[in-house]
């Protein structure tokens, strides 16, 4: 496979037009040159005005990339060469926390993804982030007032949280998890903090939301979230991109420590354009009595891989993932999740949704794993899988691996396409074919839609509608 994607194969792939594929010059941006060299890293570093303690682990991350192999299980990512692949695309702005001083065409753009009216409407805070860096930054002042931080990841490095920062990064995905990860360790930038002192339940989400404008760029953004003992969060992760003819990568990373009875709901909405590399990397550990609840939309990119995981390290801890993945032509997704259970009397639970049209392909992989520990533990996993056609693909590659036998276990998969009668039925009632078979995908991915705030389950809705554009025929 080529590192190049040209119009022609481009074509081939039948990318869909969306509210997401626009795009803006790069004027007066700076990007580092492609590849991943000692140099490069180092100048990356020396830009990030990095502590020395950051600079070493970027060398140590690169030493360990270079030393490990590309994962051969998953679907093939021959394509993607690093030697064209800029890590480091610099916008001409500062950080704002006000709108109005945000560059017009980087301003545009955000309010062309809502991000803006969102804030005003629904949001406790917001990061917005284009290419390498955040270009707007802000929480509402009551929320501070509790105690709550977020911050673009640059300023914690600095601030009155360094140390927090330091004893947290990368613990949980460390460089040596896989080739990816040593990656983002050796050129990470962007990203956000959140702190959440210990009691506070904040009324409203925050979010950050990543845009990738750069053409043959990678995005390697890192969120570290912190909610303290009985503390209660939700926050939210949107990104974007528009489709250009070469590979773009994302390779972020995601680390959730979630303290003693506290909650975090950690929502994406993915839509990346048809031609990214989508590798990225999220974890969470949770503590005795709290609860992590995973809710992901996965509709772009051309080949992802994507698990979440949950480690439950304290007694009654809880996971929960609900997610939905939809793969067009010339997509290859590979998601799913793991949950592992490390003490007593864990419960988690896995609703995994997928729907595939045109040729593409959707796997889940999940893996779930019962220790010795943990006495009394309860998971249930679904995967459901929906093809809308007859050359599409869809597999389910559970793994799980049980040390106790005290345990309560349970697995179900499905794999079908729509039903006829089920069809049949609605148009009787005086829908069209088409109308029918939306409704039926739409109730097929409703535990989804349900779990997300109102205005991103119609945006959620929005993107499936898009997708099944003359496609259901």
């Amino acid at each position: 496979m080529s590192d190049v994607i040209d119009r022609e194969s481009a074509a081939k792939m039948n990318i869909d037009q969306s509210m997401y594929d626009f795009r803006y010059d790069e004027n007066d941006f700076y990007r580092n040159d492609p590849g991943l060299t000692e140099e490069i890293v180092l100048k990356l570093s020396k830009d990030k005005n990095d502590p020395e303690w950051m600079r070493d682990f970027r060398l140590k991350s690169l030493k360990i990339y270079n030393e490990m192999s590309v994962p051969t299980w998953g679907p093939d990512i021959s394509g993607l060469h690093m030697e064209h692949i800029a890590t480091y695309v610099r916008p001409n702005t500062t950080m704002k926390n006000s709108w109005e001083e945000v560059p017009k065409d980087i301003k545009e753009t955000f309010e062309k993804l809502g991000i803006p009216e969102a804030e005003r409407t629904s949001l406790a805070g917001v990061g917005a982030q284009y290419d390498s860096e955040l270009v707007y930054h802000n929480i509402r002042e009551e929320v501070a007032k509790q105690g709550v931080v977020y911050s673009d990841f640059e300023s914690a490095l600095w601030g009155d949280y360094a140390d927090i920062v330091k004893e947290h990064f990368m613990r949980l995905i460390t460089p040596r998890a896989h080739k990816f990860a040593a990656l983002h360790g050796a050129v990470w930038s962007g990203g956000s903090f959140v702190y959440v002192p210990k009691g506070v339940h904040l009324s409203f989400p925050l979010q950050s939301y990543f845009r990738l404008n750069a053409k043959g760029a990678g995005q390697f953004e890192h969120t570290l979230i912190i909610v303290e003992e009985g503390a209660d969060l939700h926050f939210i992760e949107g990104c974007s991109a528009p489709k250009y003819n070469v590979a773009n990568l994302h390779a972020g990373a995601v680390e959730l420590y979630v303290a003693k009875n506290a909650r975090l709901r950690y929502s994406t909405i993915e839509s990346w354009s048809k031609n990214m590399y989508n590798l990225n990397t999220k974890r969470a550990r949770v503590e005795e009595g709290g609860s992590i609840e995973w809710v992901s939309g996965s509709f772009g990119s051309h080949i992802s891989y994507l698990y979440p995981e949950s480690d439950l390290v304290g007694e009654h801890a809880r996971a929960e993932f609900t997610g939905v993945t939809f793969a067009g032509k010339g997509q290859y997704l590979d998601t799913g999740s793991k949950v592992v259970h490390n003490a007593p009397n864990t419960t988690s639970n896995i609703d995994s949704k997928s729907l595939s049209k045109s040729g593409g392909v959707c796997i889940y992989r999940g893996s779930v794993v019962i220790n010795e520990k943990a006495e009394g533990a309860k998971s249930n996993v679904s995967c459901e899988s929906l093809m809308l056609d007859e050359i599409s693909q869809s597999d389910t590659i559970p793994a799980i691996v049980v040390k106790n036998d005290n345990i309560d276990l349970g697995h179900e998969a499905k794999i079908g396409r729509i039903s006829d009668e089920a069809v049949y039925y609605l148009m009787s009632r005086g829908l069209s074919e088409d109308e029918a078979r939306a409704m039926l995908v739409r109730g097929f991915v409703e535990p989804v839609s349900k779990a997300l705030p109102l205005e991103y389950a119609v945006e959620m809705n929005n993107l499936i509608n898009l997708e099944l554009k003359g496609s259901l025929k």
